[in-house]
């Protein structure tokens, strides 16, 4: 009992550890935190936080770091950290974190739009598999649009009691830079999704010749420290900025980095061993109702009948394509198990001939 208990038990708490990431960060940057600032300080704090675990758990098995596995690491860091990280922060100042866990959703379907061209995925529209990933991926895009371009009117389920006046101060002061940018944000949103989706499959890439988990992701941390420092500093070079004095501040930069990073990261790695990848997928669209909870209940965020409507198809669209995704997994397995055994008959029926003979 206590194996099946574990691994829910820790996709939960990484699911609540992002939530608390989207809130904290979201009030760092609306009480004036370059979003560019806060992203080079996570991946400073998250390069300190991710270098016992890469040297402690794979200083034994970890394969010999070439040319080829610094260069995928650089593109990582590119697309998996410093892009993807800067278009989400900036995609959230100018929303709100329920529509951020919302776009988060459509990872899936962006990975199998990009790798489909890349031939990395297969479509087999014949099949039940390919129709439903096919289909999964429409329905996805369908709530994106929906997401990014009708908000609707909010829906009324009171207030919640919760009287924080740290973060009602914000949200006056940011009130109406959120509602200018009501388009901005979303298309950031999904662009950063997209960003994502090309790091999976460089990620995927690398780890079929680089199986160190810890250790790539060390060294994505490293060269993105060095890329968003400089990108921040350009932005803003006055050391005011980059003060950490303001405890909203130094939490949101150490708790995304250590929580989001380091732990999830590792929780993530051990659930995927025993559950499989497929697993911690289901509990994605778990963040988005953490968050809306939360954002209604501390930030005082209003839900409006678009961002339901959209959200309730990227997570209809997300369980549609992960369906797919699995079918079409246990069919290659099928097919692997079926030439594995005619391979060991052959060799069997081989074997008996050589005796006779």
């Amino acid at each position: 009992m206590g194996g099946d208990y574990l691994p829910f038990l820790a996709m939960f708490l990484v699911q609540m550890g992002y939530a608390g990431m989207n809130i904290f960060v979201k009030l760092a940057m609306d009480s004036g935190m370059n979003p560019f600032i806060l992203i080079a300080y996570r991946q400073i704090f998250a390069t300190v936080a991710m270098i016992p675990f890469a040297y402690f758990l794979e200083r034994k098995t970890r394969p010999k770091i070439t040319r080829i596995v610094l260069f995928q690491a650089f593109l990582s860091s590119i697309f998996g950290a410093t892009l993807n990280q800067i278009l989400y922060f900036i995609g959230l100042k100018h929303s709100n974190p329920t529509l951020g866990c919302a776009f988060n959703n459509l990872l899936p379907a962006m990975t199998f739009l990009i790798a489909v061209p890349c031939r990395l995925e297969t479509v087999g529209i014949k099949t039940r598999a390919g129709q439903a990933k096919v289909l999964g991926t429409a329905v996805c895009i369908g709530g994106a649009m929906i997401l990014t371009f009708y908000r609707g009117h909010a829906i009324n389920i009171g207030e919640s009691g919760i009287d924080w006046k740290y973060a009602e101060q914000l949200r006056t002061q940011d009130s109406q830079s959120d509602q200018a940018n009501f388009i901005l944000g979303p298309l950031l949103l999904i662009t950063s999704c997209v960003s994502w989706a090309i790091w999976f499959i460089i990620q995927g890439r690398m780890s079929e010749k680089f199986a160190a988990p810890y250790t790539s992701s060390t060294l994505m941390c490293f060269m993105a420290s060095f890329e968003c420092g400089v990108i921040g500093l350009i932005v803003d070079h006055h050391p005011s900025a980059w003060s950490l004095n303001d405890s909203i501040k130094l939490t949101a930069a150490l708790y995304s980095a250590i929580v989001c990073t380091a732990i999830a990261f590792c929780l993530m790695s051990w659930t995927i061993q025993r559950k499989g990848p497929l697993y911690v997928s289901v509990f994605s669209p778990l963040l988005l109702v953490i968050v809306a909870i939360l954002s209604w209940a501390l930030l005082g965020d209003k839900l409006h009948f678009g961002t339901v409507v959209g959200s309730v198809f990227v997570v209809l669209g997300l369980y549609v394509v992960l369906w797919g995704k699995g079918k079409d997994e246990g069919q290659r397995g099928s097919k692997e198990e079926v030439e594995q055994g005619k391979e060991d008959l052959e060799c069997q029926m081989n074997e008996k001939l050589n005796i006779k003979s």
